[in-house]
């Protein structure tokens, strides 16, 4: 023993100084490895039932996983089968991206047109139990399982909201979710608006399509794209390059940097972009995340697009999937997300250049009503004033009262024309509304220049 004891110092002294720490750091790893291997024989001996070796070990990966951020999974065979299909647009489901905050499941976004949607789930919601099993704990890929079902059946979500003192219940059916990448609706005039509520395999595809589809007619031209990336949870990284590189003439995209900070990989425009003098306005909120972060924080920088509303999510990391050989997948956090201009979007977000706040209708025009104080005329028996009259008065008040949004409200019927598409898209939006009217201005600003 002392022999071996003697050979290894020999060794080591012999091992040049920079590659010390390099030999120790690698017995500190085969000391760790020899416990985990102890552990895992004890418990295969001596357990008090027998074991199954394959979710020991699959467990002791999760619980290794739970030590890094939220987004580095592991998935074994079944969800990682059911998570390469997810991008395709179509699968089975809720509808609904999460993330874990605070060690609580919550939801970033539902993705329109499904059945969580429909069912009123909404951004910010905090899910903590999902069919009476509670969510502490669990990670997004199980929570991911947890949740999903045969096409049909039906789930019940027990969710806290913002603003409101008890859990809710919410059930929604389960079914095959078709995703709609991209919504599109013309505003009249050579204005267009298109929606993009998730980033997949064909999301740069169709908007193409919708734009060109407004060129056409409108013989040809467009004056100005309003592109609402609002609840956008994100997706593909290679299609939110090629949704920027479609506005941009030159320039930085994005940039990722690992742990390597020198080795820095940079994502540059392709020359190529068919609409590179289209005036662009995006619209964003908290809830935008991801590739829909990347989009804005490529045209902000490279000054192609007016950035509107409400500072983004600020999911700004990198993922990447490896495929295991027994079919299990792993999802691994590799690197940072940079915009053009070397801005980290982890945890940041993106800033918009002009704040608009998202106004409730309801609750906006309850405040206005409220705010009125008595007047002379409400007191009984007041003395009337020479151009009061009875029949004019109650009318003239129930018309203040109505009108007191109306300048919002039927905004539809006061912009370029009756058009019943916009009068639905602005009726009870605000942002979406002002974000409109800065495309409108930015393109008269170009006219006077």
């Amino acid at each position: 023993m002392k022999k071996h004891l003697v050979i290894l110092v020999i060794i080591l002294a012999l091992v040049p100084l920079t590659f010390r720490p390099l030999v120790s750091l690698a017995q500190d790893r085969y000391a760790d490895l020899q416990n985990f291997s102890k552990v895992l024989n004890l418990i295969q001996q001596y357990y008090v039932e027998e074991t199954d070796m394959k979710k020991l070990i699959y467990g002791a990966i999760k619980g290794m996983l739970r030590e890094l951020d939220p987004h580095t999974n592991f998935m074994p065979p079944d969800i990682f089968k059911d998570f390469e299909s997810e991008t395709s647009g179509e699968f089975g489901g809720l509808g609904i991206e999460i993330s874990v905050q605070n060690g609580v499941l919550t939801i970033i976004s539902p993705i329109e047109d499904t059945p969580a949607w429909h069912a009123g789930i909404k951004p910010g919601d905090k899910i903590i139990a999902v069919d009476g099993k509670s969510t502490k704990g669990l990670s997004l890929v199980e929570a991911s399982q947890l949740m999903r079902g045969k096409r049909g059946s039906k789930i019940i979500l027990k969710i806290v909201r913002e603003k409101e003192d008890q859990p809710r219940d919410i059930t929604i059916v389960r079914g095959q979710v078709k995703v709609r990448s991209v919504k599109y609706t013309d505003l009249q005039n050579g204005f267009a608006y298109t929606r993009i509520t998730s980033f997949i395999e064909n999301t740069a595809r169709d908007l193409e399509a919708a734009i060109e589809k407004h060129k056409a007619k409108n013989n040809g031209k467009i004056e100005g794209l309003l592109i609402d990336l609002r609840r956008n949870p994100g997706g593909l990284l290679d299609q939110a390059v090629k949704v920027s590189d479609m506005f941009l003439k030159e320039g930085v995209i994005v940039s990722t940097i690992g742990r390597d900070k020198k080795q820095k990989e940079v994502t540059m425009a392709s020359k190529k972009g068919a609409y590179t003098e289209v005036p662009v306005v995006i619209l964003i909120n908290e809830y935008s995340a991801s590739a829909s972060e990347i989009v804005s924080g490529a045209l902000q920088d490279n000054k192609r697009a007016l950035i509107v509303g409400a500072r983004s999510f600020g999911k700004g990391s990198v993922q990447s999937v490896i495929k295991l050989g027994d079919g299990s997948g792993l999802k691994l956090t590799v690197a940072r997300y940079y915009t053009p201009s070397g801005i980290s979007i982890q945890a940041e977000g993106i800033k918009p250049d002009i704040e608009i706040e998202e106004v409730d209708v309801e609750a906006f025009t309850k405040a206005i009503n409220k705010s009125k104080g008595p007047r002379e005329k409400d007191m009984v028996g007041h003395l009337r004033g020479d151009r009061e009259k009875d029949s004019e008065e109650g009318a003239s008040d129930s018309k203040e009262s109505d009108a007191a949004f109306a300048w919002w409200k039927d905004v539809g019927s006061k912009l370029d024309g009756p058009m019943s598409d916009k009068e639905k898209l602005f009726k009870n939006d605000y942002q979406a509304y002002q974000a409109f009217a800065y495309l409108r201005a930015m393109k008269t600003f170009k006219q006077i220049k």
